[in-house]
C-alpha cells in the first residue's frame, strides 16, 4: 500500500467517524456551539483552499487553460465555505446535493496526477472531505433542510453553470469539468460513452441522484405542510 493509499483511507474513516459524531451530537445536544463548529470548519476549508492555491501555483506555471479554479469541486468548495458560515438556505441546498452527488465521488476517485507531490494530494483529499462534512452536517445536524423544488433549482443552477464552464473551455482551449473531451484517466465518465454524449448520461446521472437526496425530505415537507393547513 503507497502513502496515499493509506492517508485516502484514513481521511475517508475520519469524514464518515467525524460526520457521524457531528451531526449526532448537534441534534441530541443542540446550541451555540454547534454553530461555532460550522464557523471553524469554514475557517479550516478556507485555509485549505489557500494553501491549496498557493502551492499549486509554485509546482506548476499558470495556464489559462488549466490552472482557472472553474470545476463544479472548486465551485462547490467556495459554496460550502459561505454556507458554513452563513448557514443560508439556498447555499445550503446547492452544498449539500453538489457535495454528496458530485464532491463525494471526487473523493472516492481522486482526480490527481500520480506524480503530484504528496502535500497537494493531502490538500485535495482535505478539502473534498470537509465538503462533504459540510453538506451533511448542515442539513442533517443543523437541520437545515432542503426546501421544495431544491432539487430542480440546484440542477438547473449546476447546467447554468456546466454551460458558462463550456463557454470558458472553448475560449481557452481548456477541459474543465471534461466538457470537451473524455479525460485521460480513469473516471466514471469512461463508463458513460464517448463525447459528447457522455455529458448528457452525466446529466441523466445527475438527475438521478438530486432526486434520490431528495428522498428523505419529501415526507418532511409533506408534514410540515399538513401541519401548517390544520392551524
Amino acid at each position: 500500500m503507497t502513502i496515499f493509499s493509506a492517508l485516502w483511507f484514513f481521511m475517508v474513516g475520519l469524514m464518515i467517524v467525524s460526520t457521524v459524531v457531528l451531526c449526532v451530537t448537534a441534534r441530541m445536544h443542540p446550541g451555540p456551539w454547534s454553530i461555532v463548529v460550522s464557523k471553524v470548519l469554514a475557517v479550516v476549508l478556507l485555509g485549505d483552499v489557500i494553501s491549496w492555491l498557493a502551492t499549486t501555483a509554485g509546482v506548476q506555471p499558470f495556464s489559462w487553460s488549466t490552472s482557472l479554479p472553474v470545476p463544479l469541486c472548486d465551485m462547490a468548495t467556495v459554496v460550502a465555505t459561505v454556507a458554513l458560515w452563513t448557514r443560508h438556505q439556498r447555499l445550503v441546498e446547492l452544498v449539500y446535493f453538489w457535495g454528496v452527488a458530485g464532491t463525494l465521488q471526487g473523493l472516492l476517485t481522486p482526480d490527481l496526477a500520480l506524480n503530484a507531490p504528496l502535500y497537494i494530494k493531502v490538500e485535495y483529499l482535505i478539502t473534498h472531505a470537509v465538503v462533504v462534512i459540510a453538506a451533511v452536517y448542515l442539513v442533517a445536524g443543523l437541520r437545515i433542510y432542503p426546501t421544495r423544488f431544491a432539487a430542480t433549482r440546484v440542477f438547473a443552477v449546476t447546467v447554468g453553470y456546466s454551460a458558462l464552464v463550456g463557454v470558458i473551455d472553448l475560449a481557452t482551449g481548456g477541459n474543465y469539468m471534461y466538457l470537451a473531451r473524455i479525460p485521460s484517466q480513469v473516471t466514471l465518465l469512461k463508463f458513460l460513452g464517448p463525447w459528447p454524449w457522455y455529458i448528457l448520461s452525466a446529466a441523466g446521472i445527475a438527475i438521478v441522484l438530486l432526486a434520490i437526496l431528495d428522498i428523505p425530505f419529501v415526507w418532511q415537507r409533506h408534514h410540515l405542510q399538513a401541519d401548517h393547513l390544520q392551524q
